[in-house]
């Protein structure tokens, strides 16, 4: 079934397959959007070809998950600024035999993500290589490998200008991916260059130039370890990319201690009040998606210490010593 922000537009694209009391209510900002014709090209695909949601997270929810997880916030202390919105966190695990297992605590609030949304960049970039548009030469490799693994802002811009904004827009809200939709309030945006200058639109929805959710950040790991994102082999290759990070610090940090054989892909994000992290990991038989987004000064505190707990609450044999949170000054760091 049609959502209403996919009626809006086919409203707006076809004015025969809709009256202007369909359009629902939105703000002007989202028409800023939506009038870039190749944009409102791609979506009124939608009238076509229906959106089949390949990592439909939010109905793999799972209750003693979600226990444990909000449990896990209340032991570091974090329950109050969960509260507040002040932290976002998704949870998933793909070890079992049957559908995953998810969990999230404000997992569609959207923040200001910085450098994470840089995977939106990737995956766009991908797309165009798929289909011809731009080759995987040794140069394009290194700018996008170095927007990763270092999280060059540098060559991120440089990707974006090649790529294109608005291209990475339309990824982002095809009806292939929906990593951006209205209906989980957004999602992955990137509307700006990594630099001073360079703002194209600011995401309709929330006017974040840099943006994400916790949830739309666990489905684009979710969609590339089921090789769903552009093609198998483009998929393997991302995560290749997303391997191996250069900065030692947050999520990564804290499991390296845990398990420094640990299989880690993983983009992370800081500015200001906002820190950020994702990661795929896969250790001793167990594999699992972890976001979280924050919006305090403590926030990069916090993230070594969150992704403790979740891994220990994934792997029940963790000793108490490998449980215990890194500290204050390793996690600044």
């Amino acid at each position: 079934m049609a959502s209403w922000w996919l009626i809006a537009v086919l409203a707006f694209v076809l004015p025969s397959a809709a009256g202007a009391d369909d359009l629902g209510d939105v703000g002007d900002d989202y028409w800023d959007v939506i009038e870039t014709t190749s944009i409102k090209e791609l979506m009124a695909l939608d009238g076509i070809a229906r959106f089949e949601d390949n990592a439909p997270l939010w109905d793999y929810q799972d209750a003693s998950l979600q226990q444990g997880v909000d449990q896990a916030l209340a032991d570091l202390g974090l329950d109050d600024e969960a509260r507040k919105k002040q932290l976002s966190v998704a949870l998933v695990d793909l070890s079992g035999p049957g559908r995953p297992r998810a969990a999230s605590v404000n997992g569609d609030v959207m923040m200001y993500a910085a450098s994470l949304p840089k995977i939106a960049v990737l995956l766009a970039a991908f797309e165009k290589i798929a289909q011809g548009k731009m080759t995987l030469d040794e140069a394009t490799e290194f700018r996008l490998t170095r927007m990763i693994k270092a999280s060059s802002n540098r060559y991120a811009t440089e990707m974006m200008h090649k790529v294109g904004k608005e291209y990475i827009a339309r990824v982002l809200l095809s009806p292939r991916y929906r990593l951006y939709d209205p209906e989980h309030n957004g999602g992955l945006w990137v509307g700006k260059d990594y630099a001073k200058a360079g703002l194209w639109r600011r995401d309709p929805l929330n006017n974040l130039s840099h943006g994400a959710t916790a949830m739309q950040v666990a489905r684009f790991y979710y969609l590339l370890v089921t090789d769903n994102l552009v093609t198998p082999e483009h998929s393997r290759k991302m995560r290749e990319i997303l391997a191996g990070s250069e900065l030692n610090h947050k999520f990564v940090r804290a499991l390296r201690q845990i398990d420094p054989e640990a299989a880690v892909s993983r983009k992370s994000g800081s500015w200001s009040t906002f820190h950020s992290d994702s990661v795929l990991v896969e250790r001793d038989g167990h594999r699992y998606i972890a976001v979280v987004l924050s919006n305090n000064s403590k926030g990069s505190q916090w993230l070594g210490r969150i992704i403790t707990k979740l891994d220990a609450l994934l792997d029940p044999d963790v000793s108490a010593a490998d449980q215990r949170p890194i500290s204050a000054n390793q996690a600044a760091r």
